[in-house]
């Protein structure tokens, strides 16, 4: 990767860690032994995102488990179930829509922790994997379906869900579709390809289609772009497992800021919150901390369903 300006590199701090009494050390579980090569495996955080009071959220995936932390850095377990949770958004002012591997796309009462059904299927056939999820301004949701899919077998999908019902399928040949995020404008989606080691610009048609579909951004390294958010000024930042960054891309795709990971290699996914919403928190997934850096500008507002 060539760059006419060096990026300025910057370390993260560790905001809180996964206490000793929620870590199942010593558990099998089968996302583990699919996963992660059937290393132990105490949690795996992933999908944060903050509610209207300012508490974050994150989801656990191999043992179904979905945590609230405080300010101060205080864990409580909201809910817990048979499932493979893995990004989560808010579905309205009580309810966490999180695409969970095993079951597909579930809602979570986070005052009750009751789990339901929200779409486990489609045209009867079970998803491959669902990973990650968006909502635009109009409630359109938009979610990738990444199962087992890599270079070997580039046939994973990216969807959209109307709010009146209607999926179309908008991609399906995508090397590990995992996160995705939305330009200030709406008109592009972008899209976490981590077996492709890219980040992939969708263009969203007026017509519902997309076309021109290109590769944004092409990182390097044992694995690629996972989780995703957009500032106020459009600028990417990307999550980079395995090699413990998170880029913060301009509009060429030029890093301009490299954030570092001070705790584990596994940076697996962000969201912004904080005063102004300009801090970025980071899921460090296999040593189970929530880490942070202020930023110079504002992430962009989460958007929940239109009811």
């Amino acid at each position: 990767m060539a760059l006419l300006q060096a990026p300025q590199v910057r370390d993260t701090e560790v905001f809180t860690r996964l206490p000793a009494r929620f870590r199942r050390t010593g558990a099998r579980s089968n996302w583990a032994d699919a996963n992660r090569g059937g290393q132990p495996t105490d949690s795996f955080l992933e999908g944060p995102v903050f509610d209207g009071a300012g508490k974050l959220y994150v989801t656990d995936i191999p043992f179904g488990r979905i945590f609230r932390i405080d300010a101060q850095g205080e864990w409580e377990q909201v809910a817990e179930w048979d499932g493979e949770p893995n990004g989560a958004k808010f579905l309205n002012e009580r309810e966490l829509l999180v695409t969970d591997y095993r079951n597909g796309l579930m809602a979570v009462d986070v005052g009750s922790g009751a789990v339901r059904p929200f779409l486990d299927r489609r045209n009867s056939e079970r998803f491959k994997g669902v990973n990650d999820l968006v909502f635009d301004s109009r409630g359109n949701l938009y979610f990738t379906d990444q199962g087992q899919t890599g270079l070997h077998d580039p046939s994973g999908r990216l969807y959209r869900l109307r709010p009146d019902g209607q999926l179309d399928l908008l991609l399906a040949n995508v090397p590990s579709p995992n996160g995705v995020a939305l330009s200030p404008d709406e008109r592009v989606l972008y899209l976490a390809v981590t077996r492709g080691n890219q980040v992939w610009r969708v263009p969203l048609l007026e017509d519902g289609s997309v076309s021109k579909v290109s590769a944004f951004f092409t990182s390097y390294g044992p694995s690629g772009p996972d989780g995703l958010a957009v500032d106020e000024t459009g600028r990417v930042i990307v999550a980079n497992p395995g090699l413990g960054h998170a880029w913060v891309l301009n509009h060429r795709a030029e890093p301009e800021v490299v954030l570092r990971s001070c705790a584990g290699m596994s940076l697996t996914n962000l969201a912004f919150g904080g005063p102004q919403r300009k801090t970025l928190y980071c899921t460090e997934s296999v040593t189970g901390t929530v880490l942070r850096a202020v930023l110079d500008q504002p992430g962009l507002p989460i958007h929940r369903a239109r009811t």
